[in-house]
């Protein structure tokens, strides 16, 4: 299957459609033929500046603009940063994460993130941070300082964008992914679902993220946590059939980016998380908490994760082309060793 980057609407709406069972099927076999399959990848995420952000986003507990539990912290120090990554790796994590409650970056803090970027990268962890919008300037910064990835999500559709956020345009996350590809990066970027979208805002998101010029090397898939005191706090809970039947579609438009199962994980229980790695996603955010909400203990994920196979050392993680390839050599073999009809009749003193 060739990657496209021409989806329409209603293409992606007639996918969401499909008969579950045929859409989870169709999304395993594009997952089983460009993916590590039984193997999901483990990101730790920190926030090193919490709260007080100036945006005015209406699912976050973050946003000065509303009255929620979460307590302003400054940016953390570089060796607070680092002693958290180590942590993350001793617990098995690949990649860390490090966000910031900011519209953007000021020059002042930039000295500190590289830093950060660099002590993590020591390490041999893969880094990636989300700070909001991005100069082209600050993403050459970042990227010559080492950093992997950098997530800016687009939430939601742009039909639908201005009923979640007002502070910043559709286009200005579409020019910070920009500056990030130029600058080197690879890019992390999805969205949430919950927030009183519908399916076709839903598809809007899939056709957005797909049709850009190179896919997200990181396709993070939110379920909305719901927050006392923001704007959303009494939206409907999600279907958890629709919210699978995004993970399958995101998988089959965008076969080689890695599909994160991401907030609202707390909310789902071990069958539900189990359908959503047969739709695809083979990405997850491990730890007791993402930035400021909570995310099910690294224990219970372990133990989730042995339940299904997945990440163990008895698996090959191989693409299936790979594997059918080995074991049609075998069939082969076993084939040519087998004994003819004379042999049978032979042995047999016919």
């Amino acid at each position: 299957m060739e990657a496209r980057h021409n989806w329409t609407v209603e293409e992606v709406r007639t996918l969401l459609d499909k008969p579950f069972m045929d859409l989870l099927f169709e999304a395993q076999m594009v997952h089983r033929q460009h993916q590590q399959h039984n193997y999901v990848q483990v990101s730790t995420l920190l926030s090193i500046k919490t709260g007080a952000c100036p945006e005015d986003c209406k699912y976050c507990p973050q946003s000065a603009h509303y009255r929620t539990d979460v307590e302003r912290e400054r940016l953390m120090e570089v060796d607070q940063v680092l002693n958290a990554a180590k942590k993350a790796k001793d617990s098995g994590s690949t990649r860390f994460c490090m966000g910031a409650a900011w519209k953007n970056p000021k020059e002042r803090d930039m000295p500190y993130l590289k830093s950060m970027i660099q002590g993590v990268k020591e390490m041999g962890l893969e880094t990636c941070m989300t700070l909001g919008m991005l100069t082209p300037e600050q993403a050459n910064e970042l990227a010559e300082a080492g950093l992997d990835f950098y997530n800016h999500n687009l939430d939601t559709s742009p039909e639908y964008y201005s009923n979640i956020i007002t502070t910043r345009t559709y286009q200005d996350r579409l020019d910070t992914l920009s500056h990030v590809r130029d600058a080197g990066m690879k890019i992390c970027s999805g969205g949430i679902i919950g927030m009183g979208e519908t399916v076709s805002d839903r598809a809007g998101l899939l056709t957005e993220l797909a049709n850009l010029p190179t896919h997200p090397e990181s396709v993070p898939i939110n379920m909305l946590v719901k927050v006392k005191g923001t704007p959303l706090e009494g939206e409907e809970d999600v279907e958890p059939f629709d919210f699978i039947r995004l993970i399958a579609a995101a998988r089959i438009m965008m076969p080689h980016s890695a599909v994160r199962l991401s907030a609202g994980r707390e909310q789902m229980n071990e069958q539900m998380q189990a359908l959503c790695f047969m739709a695809g996603a083979n990405s997850i955010f491990y730890g007791c908490k993402l930035l400021t909400t909570p995310n099910p203990a690294e224990d219970k994920d372990m133990q989730l994760l042995a339940k299904l196979g997945i990440n163990s050392s008895d698996v090959a993680q191989k693409p299936d082309q790979i594997q059918e390839d080995e074991l049609m050599e075998q069939v082969m073999e076993r084939v040519a060793a087998r004994p003819t009809e004379d042999d049978l009749f032979y042995d047999a003193g016919v």
